[in-house]
């Protein structure tokens, strides 16, 4: 999976001089430290909010292949998938907490 370490994606980092924020994984017979499993739950905190944008528009809003011709028409279209994702949270967020009128 993508969302956890690989030597190659960790080899590749290094040589940049970057510091690695992704998951570790448990293995057959060897799971992992406590210190591993809270290290994870603290990327999990601020990668959360990007994963359920990414899953609302791919399972609630028609996917996210984007059939257009052009650039400009990409992004536009793209710009009005997080709008209409932006307007929608709004709505969840004020059912949730409604403001003082």
């Amino acid at each position: 999976d993508a969302a956890y370490r690989s030597e190659e994606t960790e080899a590749k980092l290094r040589a940049r001089k970057l510091k690695s924020h992704i998951h570790r994984k448990g293995k057959r017979g060897k799971p992992l430290t406590d210190q591993a499993k809270g290290s994870n739950r603290t990327k999990s905190t601020v990668r959360v909010r990007v994963e359920h944008v990414f899953g609302a528009q791919t399972n609630d809003m028609g996917g996210t292949l984007v059939r257009s011709i052009g650039l400009v028409r990409a992004k536009a279209r793209i710009g009005m998938k997080n709008l209409a994702y932006n307007m929608r949270r709004l709505v969840q967020l004020r059912r949730i907490n409604p403001c003082p009128a």
